[in-house]
């Protein structure tokens, strides 16, 4: 997407004709300044991916370290998660309204300084504040990264410069648990926030480099700062009610955030129906194909996120795994994502898109199940290899195809805003299942800690994640049946540049076609109808 929050309206860079369009103005891949470009992108993007990828590994070491329960774990995911997911749409937004390239350095400094405040913290309560603040950075890079790149380069090498900014992006992803795992045991956990410092330096450094871009228009449009409000505070009352209910607060102090929750998201709802420029235009939802291909979302990536977050404990508590070996025992799933998903965006072309949103999910649920065979004593390629890979196998199917259905279920003009709620979809599943999963399975306080309650724990939670990415399956058999032919017509819409950022979002994907994707199609009849469905 162009934006992870508005439609795409600018394809070039500084001196931009109407619309914000100036594709023979960019910047070259193959100058030095492209390289610039490119380099600054790849590491702003990389700083949120790093810390994504190595949270989940530290938290065992955090707990010990920091003495905390279950519950302070589960908020330091989730207050990063809470920011990112409720700003999300509204950080492209300001990037499209102030400038790209200045949205991106205020994220930079931001995100830095927030994450040297989590290196220092001295107890979970400051870890978990600092982490709030880290999510506010993270919402105005996570859409920034690639709106530079869109908007830099000229037209005719969009579509690589792309490629090359996915590609360096899954390397990031990839070498991730390494340097993770390796800070951890090494220097200590406060390393894997620290190191965001001079990460940081080295953008603002490239970034002197990059050319500023802007909607045109975009300054006209007032800010849902409003419906972003609403939005944190209905995921943050959840939250607090699933957290608390699996602590040790008493009912009411567990049910009447929950309540407050549901009363801020129905607000929202009304509130976005009621602005003339909502944050969520609930319109998309008219679409049947878009509703459905979100329900998979929130399904697909909540099973994802509940075993990312209880796979490396389960490792590191009951198998004994230091912090390395428990970043890379996953890696096998990143490097099957890169090697197969654009295969299998093309798959779904040449067949459409229903059989790959059915046996993927499938596939990874199989992967789930299969990792009730990682018990105390397990061997790692006995049993917790074949896990992972199939696991990896399946999302490897799913992904591409995903992105692709909610690109293909709206107007072309409004595939940035799809893509950027489809993203926005999947951060929020992520942070509801960290809440809740605990509470399901039945692990509280320090539970965690100990390998025979945890190992029971970590059961029932590869078995629900693998109901859920059943129930996704299912959705897709029932509802996502759009036709091959009809699927091959929608030239315009059909993304052509299949990027992979990570496992815990849907790729992020350009909002227009790619350079080089000349003559756009207008959408078919069938095509038509199946979006008014």
């Amino acid at each position: 997407m162009a934006s992870a929050a508005q439609e795409p309206a600018a394809e070039g860079s500084g001196g931009e004709g109407p619309g914000g369009e100036n594709p023979d103005g960019g910047v070259a891949l193959a100058s030095a300044r492209g390289r610039w470009v490119l380099a600054c992108a790849v590491l702003a993007s990389g700083m949120a991916m790093l810390d994504g990828t190595v949270v989940n590994v530290a938290l065992p070491t955090l707990g010990r370290e920091l003495d905390a329960s279950i519950g302070s774990l589960q908020w330091v995911v989730n207050a990063y998660m809470l920011t990112l997911s409720a700003l999300l749409l509204l950080g492209g937004a300001l990037g499209d309204r102030i400038g790209r390239r200045r949205t991106l350095v205020i994220g930079v400094v931001w995100f830095a300084a927030a994450s040297a405040l989590c290196g220092i913290a001295q107890d979970a309560g400051m870890l978990i504040a600092a982490r709030a603040l880290q999510g506010i950075g993270g919402a105005l890079l996570t859409p920034g990264s690639l709106a530079l790149v869109r908007t830099s380069f000229r037209s005719q090498d969009q579509a690589r410069a792309v490629g090359a900014w996915s590609g360096l992006g899954g390397v990031a992803g990839a070498v991730g648990p390494f340097l993770g795992g390796w800070l951890i045991d090494g220097p200590g956990w406060r390393w894997i926030f620290l190191i965001n410092v001079p990460l940081a330096a080295l953008v603002l450094f490239a970034v002197r480099h990059v050319p500023e871009s802007r909607a045109e228009g975009a300054a006209d449009k007032p800010f849902d700062v409003t419906g972003a409000c609403l939005a944190a505070l209905f995921l943050a009352g959840i939250s607090f009610s699933l957290i608390g209910a699996s602590g040790d607060a008493s009912k009411t102090a567990a049910l009447l955030p929950g309540l407050g929750g549901l009363a801020a998201g129905a607000a929202f709802v009304v509130v976005e129906h009621r602005r003339r420029n909502p944050m969520l235009p609930l319109s998309l939802f008219r679409s049947r194909l878009f509703s459905a291909a979100n329900v998979m979302t929130l399904c697909l990536y909540a099973a994802i996120g509940g075993l990312l977050f209880m796979l490396p404990v389960q490792l590191q508590t009951t198998l004994g795994y230091d912090a390395l070996q428990a970043g890379t025992a996953s890696l096998p799933i990143t490097v099957l994502m890169l090697l197969l998903s654009a295969a299998a965006g093309d798959l779904s072309r040449r067949v459409g898109p229903t059989l790959p949103l059915v046996a993927g999910p499938l596939i990874a649920g199989a992967g789930a199940l299969l990792m009730l065979r990682i018990e105390p004593g397990a061997s790692y390629v006995t049993e917790v290899l074949p896990a992972v890979v199939v696991l990896g196998l399946g999302m490897s199917l799913f992904v591409a195809p995903l992105t692709a259905t909610v690109l293909a279920s709206v107007d072309a003009g409004r595939a940035g805003l799809a893509s950027g709620v489809n993203n926005t979809a999947a951060r929020v599943a992520q942070m509801l299942v960290v809440a809740a999963l605990p509470l399901a399975v039945g692990l509280s306080g320090t539970a965690y800690a100990d390998p025979h309650a945890l190992n029971a724990a970590f059961g029932k939670a590869a078995a629900g994640c693998a109901g859920l990415f059943v129930l996704a399956a299912a959705t897709a058999a029932v509802f996502i049946r759009p036709r091959p032919a009809a699927w091959h017509e929608d030239a315009g819409n059909t993304p052509r540049c299949r990027s992979h950022l990570g496992v815990s979002a849907p790729p992020l994907e350009p909002g227009k076609a790619c350079a080089g994707d000349k003559g756009r199609v207008r959408p078919s009849s069938r095509v038509r109808r199946a979006r008014k469905e």
